[in-house]
């Protein structure tokens, strides 16, 4: 057996340690998460989450575009890991994109989208032969013809103009139109300024379902910036029910609105607790699954989606089973 001194020792031990070391700091950093959103107050609370510091050190990034059109090319582009997407616009990913997964259930839109009208129009009949600007979206579209369908109208009674959220102030108060399907800030200020509201969301709760979504790629390779982001989203829904007035200023602040403007707008939105998100998702409540497949058929009905596509993979519950309360 060969013998070593003392110091041969401490030699071997030192070289083994300072090795150790060469390698963790050669170990490749984590790469940036980035997500998609746009000025919707349901997503408010992940930069909510970025202000608390809740994110820690974990390099998430978020990436605000003004439009659902820009966030989808985005994400088909592989300029962001994560979107912010409502049902509709999750079928519409999943044509091009069929290993999307929806991994949390933000909200329930529930009055914060809205049909919006100029002051003289009394109500969604007196919409017939009228102009109505909306997003060019399947979520614009659905509402109106929702909307429509209570009083035995449909699309082809009125005109559609096709306007992005950012056009819609500007357009409607020039009067150019004579409503508007709307939601976020645009609303709140068109409702300050005096328009009606003919229809919102809180007539069909639970038909538009606002969710994040990302590639079955994205739990491997961003699992430890997955995990933060889930921990830290549903921290922030507990900050802004135990202190909903500093949260609430806190996030007008950002959408460029009043503190009561915000919350206004948060009224038509009930986000969902990590109990129902695991429910849904994991589809023990099949009220979720029922509704995605209500609204393919719709879009199949409408020309809107092009291909068929089966809603219940695309629900996956990996990341909030692994949350704890």
């Amino acid at each position: 057996m060969r013998h070593y001194t003392l110091p041969v020792r401490l030699l071997i031990i030192a070289i083994a340690s300072l090795t150790f070391i060469l390698i963790s700091c050669h170990q490749e950093p984590l790469k940036p998460l980035r997500i998609a959103t746009n000025l919707w107050p349901g997503y408010e609370p992940l930069h909510l989450a970025r202000e608390l510091g809740y994110y820690q050190n974990t390099p998430i990034q978020l990436v605000e575009y003004a439009s659902n059109t820009e966030r989808v090319r985005a994400y088909r582009n592989g300029d962001v890991e994560i979107t912010s997407a409502s049902l509709n616009t999750v079928l519409e990913i999943a044509e091009t994109n069929p290993d999307t997964r929806i991994f949390m259930i933000v909200d329930f839109s529930d009055g914060a989208d809205a049909i919006l009208a100029q002051p003289e129009i009394k109500n969604l009949q007196s919409l017939k032969g009228r102009k109505v600007g909306l997003e060019s979206s399947t979520l614009g579209v659905f509402l109106l013809t929702r909307g429509l369908e209570k009083v035995g109208l449909s699309l082809k009674d009125i005109n559609t103009l096709p306007l992005e959220i950012p056009e819609q102030e500007e357009a409607f108060k020039q009067e150019r139109i004579d409503a508007v399907v709307t939601y976020g800030p645009a609303r709140s200020n068109l409702l300050a300024a005096g328009a009606k509201s003919l229809f919102d969301t809180s007539q069909i709760p639970g038909e538009i379902v606002d969710t994040l979504i990302g590639s079955e790629e994205l739990f491997t390779n961003y699992a430890t910036q997955i995990q933060v982001l889930g921990q830290a989203w549903f921290r922030t829904l507990d900050y802004i029910k135990k202190h909903p007035e500093d949260a609430a200023r806190r996030m007008a602040k950002r959408q460029g609105v009043t503190t009561e403007q915000f919350k206004k707008s948060l009224e038509g939105v009930r986000f969902l607790t990590l109990q129902e998100n695991q429910k849904l998702l994991g589809k023990t409540d099949d009220s979720l699954l029922k509704g995605a497949n209500r609204l393919y058929r719709f879009m199949r009905e409408n020309k809107l989606l092009k291909q068929k596509i089966d809603p219940t993979p695309l629900l996956d519950d990996g990341l909030v089973e692994s949350l704890t309360n």
